[in-house]
Order: structure tokens, then C-alpha cells, then sequence
């Protein structure tokens, strides 16, 4: 059965680049750009190898074997992956990801302008540091800096960065690859690599304009299409793609079984669905071969065994933490006085009672803290609370979580999370409370509304920003309502707690952590004596020695601390003899 015109032309148009060995073209051989055979471009994160370039399968084969430790070499447009998988299938996988292509002559410049940040070319080693940090928050595989600034004169390699405009800070970035110029493609193609946009950013749609702005260019250098590569199950991604028009095409890449790569080959988690704090820990001991045995994945409990040996986990809480730890680090009076006797810095504190003994405290102090005795997640806390009607109201509210209400002195400083395991400090981040963005047309309700939804899509559902008393009270307090409209660029803070349920962002300190703050944490585990825990001080600033302990937590957060080595740390102390597997 012949194909009409029409449809051979729209099979064409999707097929892809050559998906076969690469014919060099006399057109190609008339051009200044010549097509060159066996084609590799070093991106910094490993070599974008175009596989149709490759006459000699073997040789592909070959040169994707030759990967240097720490990179990830990616063979892309692949016409037999079958036969390729053969010649070494202890040592390669088919990348489960979709490739997408984006028609450039069919491609529209959208009409939305960004606003509170703006998109150039990488200029500095400023800007390479301030996208290596979002590379880290992402886990992606962290690039050479100098390979980043050295680059930013290639013709074959672009890169582009989102920078908040008031301070500077890069928020996101994308590099893309000039198909001509990598190997003289015939087809003017080009494809989009490594986009990745800041988990802790507070402006819509920066992604969206990175890639628009890499279409653009493209499209300005008289490319025809533009590539890039997705993973299937990435839902988001794919919507957006797919809004600007890009359409799915049969091209497939391969890649080496290196430990980077392991989530994409080691087989199917288990079916339960954990949350992130329990994911990362399951996923380090399945890495190594430790068995994984989900309990009850709502309440994040699970078994891991190896050798014999099991231990029930509930989170970072294991067996291994006593009772007795456990209930010191529980009750927040309890780890007070520990913490006292061990001569450590925390704040005055009573419990609370009679209103007017609350008044006195009150006023001796100028501004508390009210927190229930117990409970996790920043719930039922009033920070700087400055006047004896809103005292009694805190009160309250905290009483409706636990009986036995404390009063603390306010201390004014940087919320700081130390992670210690072992008796050793793996991570340190400050906690920043949440805080939304004007725009000169949302009222302060919707922009929180907006910045709850991109902090829950960036923590797994884990972080949101209730709309409460609380964040009422500290939107009233900085002279505002909720249906108010927050003039464009000015910032508002809309919570006084720093916890990451309620909203707030983390950023690492773990290599400017003063070694004082690096002592007196492992002193407090020791007199808590507890293997696991989570410190909560208010510092000066993480590189100075000045701080309060204001809580200790027997189940902290591992995953809030990546790239830091917290889920690594913790399998050791559980399966020291693993060490060294992940």
C-alpha cells in the first residue's frame, strides 16, 4: 500500500534526526561546517555522544565504556539499542526517557515577560557556582566551573542563566548544544540539556523562559528543530513541553550502569509509596543490596536487612535510639534542662499558667516564644509574640496540641538545623521562614496560595503554607491584609517559624559551619544520648560561634539536607559493614 505525499512527509518530520548511520551529504561537504564522523561534545557533565555519527557500532559501544569516573556520558539517537544493549548489557541500559522536539519554524515567542528576574548568557564564576548550587539541590552531577566560564564564548555549547534581579542570585539555568556546529548536521539540528531551576525560588515560571529563550537563539541561528531528552514519569515536565509545542519522537539514548545512574536501572521501588524522608534512606540501602521491607509506608516505617541483621526504621528513627532518647528529645522541657545540665546555651523558659505570672514572664522579656511541650512540625507555635492579648491566643492555640504549654525567651538570630549521626555533624542548613513575592497584581492571599503549591511540588507535598491565624497575624503585623496587593519586587515574609512544613526554605552551611557550633552539637547528642537527632539553635550566623538550643528532633528530616551524604551516614551507622557500597 503506498503512502500519500502528505503522510510520508509527516512520518519524516518525526522520525527524528538520520536514526541510522550518519551518510555524509554532499551538501554537508559544500558547507563551512563540515560533518565530522564519530561525533563527541564534552558538556562538562560527562560527553554527549551523537550516536547516528557512528559507523562502527562496537566503536560506540567502545566509547561510551571509556566514561571517566564522576561523569555521565549520554549516547543519544540510537538506531539499534537492542543490538547496542548486547554487546554489553552488564555494563549499559536504555535510558527511560522520552526525546521531545520542538519545531522551530512552527515555534511562537510566548508573550509573558519575566518579572523580579532576567535571562542572559553565564558570564562569571559567580554565575557557574550559583548553577552548580542548583545542580546539588537537584542531584545532578556537578560540573567543573572553570569548564563553565571557558565555555561561554563556544560557538557548539550554550548556556543560559536566570538571575533574581535584586540580588544577584542565579535562579535557574539550561545549556543547549548547536547540532551544526557540533558535527555539521546536515538537518540543522540542536538540541536542550541539564534545565534545572532553583527548588527554593519564589518566581513563576523561570523554566518556562529558559526554554523559550534557548528556542529563540536557535531559532535566530536558523536551526530547524530543537531537541531534548525527558524522563517518562516526569509529568510536569512533559506538560510544559508539550505547551510549547514539542512532540514526542522515536529517538533513544544509552548510558552506563554508574552509581549516578542507578535509580534509572536498579528495578522498581517498592510499591508502597514513602515519603521523602523515608525514599532516601530505602533508595541509599537498596543501593547497596540491603533488603527493604515496607511496614507501613503513611507512617513512613519500614524494615532494612542485610547479613542478619534487621532493624525497623521510621524515617531516620531506628532501634538504635533508646526510649529514654527518644522521650528526652520529645517532651522540649525535658531537653532543655539536659541540655542545661550539659552546660550548653538554651533560653530562659517556663511553663505556662496563670495569666498574669505569663504577663510577668512577658514583660521581663519583651517578646516570647509559645510552644506546646510536645509535638513536631512547628504546629502550634507563636513566635515573637510582644503584647498579653496575643499571649492568651497563643496559649490557646498551642493548648489544643498539647496539654503543657512553654514560654520562652525570644532570641533574635539565624533558625539553624544540625544533622548529627554517629556522634558526627553530616549536615547544617539555615531555615529562612516562608516569604512571597509582589507582583503588583495578585493580592498577598494569592501569591501564598501560588508559593504553597511550588513549595509543595518541590518537597513531594511535604511543605505548604497554611493560610492560618498565625500567617494572618504576621501579614497584619508587617502592615498589611491578605487581600491586599503587594506592590511588584517587595518581599513580604508571611510566617515567623522557619519549619519546612510551614513553608520555609533551607539552604546548606554544612562547609561555613564554626567549629564552636560543630563542638557544642556533638555534646548535646552525647548528653541526650542519642545517635540520630536533629538540632534547632538560633545563631548568629553559621560561621560564628554565638547560639541558643532551641529543640532537639529524633526524627529529622534527611532529605532536607541534599546533596550532603545524610541517608549515606545513617545506612553506615545501621550496616557499618556496607560502608563504602553506595
Amino acid at each position: 500500500m503506498s503512502l500519500t505525499r502528505a503522510h510520508q512527509h509527516r512520518l519524516e518530520r518525526n522520525a527524528g534526526p538520520t536514526l541510522g548511520r550518519f551518510r555524509r551529504s554532499r551538501a554537508a561537504e559544500d558547507t563551512e561546517t563540515e560533518y565530522h564522523a564519530d561525533a563527541v561534545v564534552d558538556c562538562g557533565w560527562g560527553r554527549l555522544i551523537f550516536a547516528h555519527t557512528f559507523d562502527d557500532l562496537d566503536r560506540l559501544v567502545e566509547t561510551l565504556r571509556a566514561e571517566e569516573p564522576g561523569r555521565r556520558d549520554i549516547a543519544f539517537y540510537l538506531q539499534d539499542p537492542h543490538v547496542a544493549l548486547a554487546r554489553a548489557p552488564q555494563e549499559l541500559f536504555l535510558d527511560p526517557s522520552h526525546t521531545f522536539r520542538l519545531w522551530l519554524n512552527e515555534y511562537r515567542p510566548g508573550r509573558r515577560r519575566p518579572k523580579g528576574y532576567a535571562v542572559r548568557r553565564l558570564r562569571t564564576r559567580q554565575d557557574a557556582e550559583g548553577v552548580l548550587r542548583i545542580y546539588a539541590s537537584r542531584g545532578m552531577v556537578q560540573v567543573d566551573p572553570t569548564f563553565l566560564v571557558s565555555s561561554r564564548n563556544s560557538r557548539t555549547i550554550t548556556l543560559f542563566v536566570a538571575v533574581d534581579e535584586a540580588t544577584g542570585a542565579v535562579v535557574g539555568s539550561v545549556t543547549g548544544v548547536d547540532h551544526r556546529r557540533a558535527f555539521g548536521d546536515p538537518e540543522q539540528g540542536s538540541s536542550l540539556w541539564c534545565l534545572a531551576v532553583d527548588p527554593q525560588a519564589s518566581f513563576p515560571g523561570i523554566g518556562e523562559t529558559l526554554v523559550r529563550t534557548m528556542a529563540e537563539h536557535f531559532q535566530a541561528r536558523g536551526r530547524s528543530f530543537m531537541d531534548l531528552s525527558v524522563l517518562h514519569d516526569n509529568v510536569n515536565a512533559i506538560a510544559l513541553y508539550e505547551k510549547l509545542g514539542f512532540r514526542r519522537i522515536p529517538a533513544f539514548a544509552l548510558k552506563t550502569r554508574n552509581s549516578f545512574n542507578e535509580p534509572l536501572f536498579m528495578g522498581p521501588p517498592p510499591e508502597e509509596r514513602l515519603n521523602p524522608y523515608a525514599t532516601i534512606i530505602v533508595n541509599e540501602a537498596r543501593r547497596r543490596g540491603i533488603g527493604v521491607e515496607v511496614l507501613d509506608a503513611e507512617a513512613g516505617y519500614f524494615c532494612l536487612t542485610a547479613g542478619g541483621r534487621s532493624i525497623v526504621c521510621r524515617e531516620s528513627l531506628s532501634e538504635l535510639t533508646t526510649a529514654v532518647a527518644m522521650s528526652r528529645c520529645d517532651d522540649k522541657a525535658v531537653t532543655r534542662r539536659v541540655l542545661e545540665r550539659a552546660e550548653l546555651s538554651v533560653p530562659e523558659q517556663v511553663t505556662a499558667g496563670d495569666p498574669d505570672a505569663d504577663a510577668e514572664f512577658l514583660a521581663r522579656h519583651t517578646s516570647v516564644v509559645v510552644k506546646p511541650a510536645r509535638g513536631e512540625q512547628g504546629r502550634g507555635i507563636t513566635v515573637d509574640v510582644r503584647d498579653r492579648d496575643t499571649l492568651e491566643r497563643a496559649v490557646a492555640e498551642a493548648r489544643r496540641h498539647c496539654d503543657t504549654v512553654l514560654l520562652e525567651r525570644f532570641c533574635e538570630g539565624q533558625d539553624l538545623r544540625v544533622i548529627v549521626i554517629d556522634y558526627k555533624v553530616v549536615a547544617a542548613a539555615v531555615r529562612r521562614p516562608a516569604e512571597v513575592t509582589g507582583t503588583g497584581q495578585h493580592s498577598i492571599r494569592a501569591l501564598i496560595e501560588a508559593q504553597s503549591r511550588r513549595r509543595a511540588a518541590a518537597t513531594g507535598g511535604e511543605s505548604h503554607i497554611p493560610l492560618d491565624a498565625e500567617t494572618e497575624r504576621c501579614v497584619r503585623t508587617a502592615g498589611y491584609g491578605l487581600d491586599d496587593v503587594l506592590a511588584e519586587g517587595v518581599v513580604l515574609p508571611v510566617r515567623k517559624t522557619a519549619n519546612l512544613h510551614t513553608g520555609g526554605t533551607i539552604h546548606d552551611v554544612t562547609d561555613r559551619l564554626h567549629p564552636h557550633l560543630v563542638e557544642v552539637s556533638v555534646a548535646a547528642a552525647r548528653a541526650l544520648s542519642i545517635p540520630v537527632v536533629g538540632f534547632d539553635l538560633l545563631v548568629e550566623a553559621p560561621h560564628k560561634s554565638g547560639h541558643v538550643f532551641i529543640e532537639a528532633n529524633e526524627r529529622p528530616g534527611l532529605a532536607n539536607h541534599e546533596p550532603q551524604p545524610t541517608a549515606e551516614r545513617f545506612v553506615d551507622l545501621l550496616f557499618p559493614q556496607t560502608r563504602g557500597m553506595s
